[in-house]
């Protein structure tokens, strides 16, 4: 009988281990995945809540993470859909893990800013934030930032032809972010036949009195053609620069004529 009852014990003994360990597995629960809250980006020099950039400056980007595991990585994903690149521009699609020390923690705060190229469209981009526990559990919030010209020229007038003599008539209105350095106008000529009593003309000024440091502008002056001017077209460029280096230019063109 003592032979016959040690098999069956063994066997009791590993049923009542088996279904112990079951039930501590089954008692543990799972780990949630982060929980992202006050998801807020905008421009970087202010730390705007709006969703707004500008381009050559940063985004400002700031989250609350709750995360019951450790946090393994905190991924940003910042890209346009179809925006149009126009002369000198170049696509921007930005992608950056972060895994600094101070957000491999449970609950970090992160806080970053992302440089913003000055060549890139102007328009709509998409920004994911994407956090990643130990235990591979993740999470994405995601919005949309619009990324503008620090820059803006608009409602532009400006004479299409002159007497030579007489002036021509310039206006628009400038939007410059962080304020307007100065402005620059360039009238030339190219190969135009000098006559008899003509003297070549190039006009170039700079206007900073009166739209220095203003962010909000309009730009209103008359320039003086000289009675001596060869008659035909001429090329004018505005450029306006910003007090952080930024410019941006419009070219048109002007007809002198005799009279």
């Amino acid at each position: 009988m003592k032979t016959n009852l040690k098999p069956l014990a063994i066997v009791a003994f590993l049923g009542i281990l088996s279904y112990s360990c079951s039930s501590d597995d089954e008692g543990t629960p799972p780990v949630a995945a982060p929980v992202i809250s006050n998801f807020e980006y905008g421009e970087g020099s202010s730390h705007s809540e709006d969703q707004v950039a500008y381009k050559g400056s940063d985004i400002h980007l700031e989250a609350e993470i709750t995360a019951e595991g450790t946090v393994s990585s905190i991924s940003i994903d910042i890209h346009a859909h179809d925006l149009e690149v126009g002369e000198g521009e170049v696509e921007w699609d930005f992608e950056q893990t972060f895994t600094d020390a101070s957000y491999l923690v449970i609950n970090p705060t992160f806080h970053e800013h992302i440089d913003v190229p000055s060549n890139i469209p102007a328009g709509e981009y998409h920004v994911t934030l994407t956090v990643t526990d130990e235990l591979g559990n993740s999470t994405e919030a995601e919005g949309h930032i619009q990324i503008l010209d620090p820059i803006t020229l608009s409602e532009i007038s400006i004479s299409e032809t002159v007497v030579r003599g007489t002036d021509f008539h310039t206006e628009f209105v400038i939007s410059a972010v962080n304020g307007i350095h100065q402005i620059t106008v360039d009238v030339h000529a190219h190969d135009l036949e000098v006559g008899e009593g003509e003297v070549e003309w190039d006009f170039e000024n700079i206007y900073s009195e009166g739209y220095h440091e203003l962010t909000e502008a309009e730009f209103h002056e008359h320039i003086d053609v000289p009675e001596t001017a060869p008659a035909g077209e001429y090329h004018i460029i505005f450029t306006v620069e910003d007090e952080d280096g930024n410019t941006v230019e419009y070219e048109t063109h002007i007809d002198v004529t005799a009279s």
